[in-house]
């Protein structure tokens, strides 16, 4: 079994784009802390990646296909999990989609279908999962998904995406409400701006690393480790008692008001402050 917080445990993730998506350093973080592991994927091209990745670190793990706007295939997902293992104790959700061109110029202009589509996949796409989940969580569990600090201030070219990790967010605590008689445990984690292949399609991303690092606390962006800290503790026992919430993995950047950023020559925001050359990485 192994003494690690996650041994004897067995977790699906959605999400993982490549090797620096949030989902894939958290799901690692999970193995080597005793978990066992299956994996979704969407599409072919996305399939090679995941497996060469599973392959080459995670030997043994599985991968199904999952396409979390279609209920059809979230069922068909869970009849696979099924019939490799009789439970599951818990889930990461690392999905999130919107059209590019709803994620420039202004959220007034969004589409209809954009709208929907971004909402569906984002924010709805959780209920589901969780609710299948549900079904194979024996002993209880532990539901884990990411957002982002869009869903509560205004985060210029987010747009829709910020309206869906809103939405993401409200459905975290309802989910917390309704599956706590199960004792499965539903939280987001909100890091801060890196660079991934999502965050790839918003304007200014390179300007928001840079008042990311100038401004937060503690003078740097976080790493996809320090967000995967975070997810074995609210996926392990040690969170036995938290539900229903949204821990920021930022370096404290959200306390800061408009006011917040550091004014020029201040010496704490200069390059040659702690962590400042630190390398930014991909978010999913």
């Amino acid at each position: 079994m192994g003494n690690g917080l996650l041994a004897g445990k067995r977790g699906l993730v959605f999400g993982v784009a490549n090797e620096r998506s949030i989902a894939w350093v958290c799901a690692k973080a999970c193995a080597a802390e005793g978990a066992s592991l299956i994996f979704s994927y969407l599409g072919a091209s996305q399939e090679r990646r995941v497996r060469k990745l599973v392959d080459a670190e995670l030997p043994g793990s599985g991968m199904f296909h999952c396409d979390v706007s279609r209920d059809e295939e979230i069922a068909a997902f869970f009849d696979n999990v099924r019939a490799e293992w009789e439970s599951i104790d818990f889930v990461i959700h690392s999905v999130a989609f919107a059209n590019r061109e709803d994620l420039k110029d202004t959220f007034v202009e969004t589409s209809r279908a954009g709208f929907a589509l971004a909402l569906d996949i984002s924010a709805y796409s959780l209920v589901p999962v969780t609710r299948e989940a549900a079904k194979i969580m024996r002993d209880g569990g532990s539901v884990v998904a990411m957002s982002y600090y869009g869903a509560e201030k205004v985060i210029p070219r987010y747009n829709v995406m910020g309206v869906a990790k809103a939405a993401l967010e409200a459905a975290c605590r309802y989910l917390a409400y309704d599956m706590g008689p199960r004792n499965i445990r539903v939280n987001c984690i909100s890091p801060g701006p890196l660079r991934t292949l999502s965050s790839s399609a918003i304007q200014g991303m390179r300007t928001m690393l840079e008042i990311a690092q100038q401004s937060a606390p503690l003078r740097r962006t976080m790493t996809q480790e320090e967000v995967a800290k975070t997810a074995l503790y609210l996926l392990s026992d040690l969170s036995s008692g938290v539900t229903g919430e949204v821990i920021h993995v930022d370096c404290g950047l959200n306390i800061l008001g408009i006011m917040g950023a550091a004014p020029a020559g201040n010496p704490g925001a200069t390059d040659a402050s702690p962590g400042a050359q630190q390398s930014n990485q991909q978010r999913d």
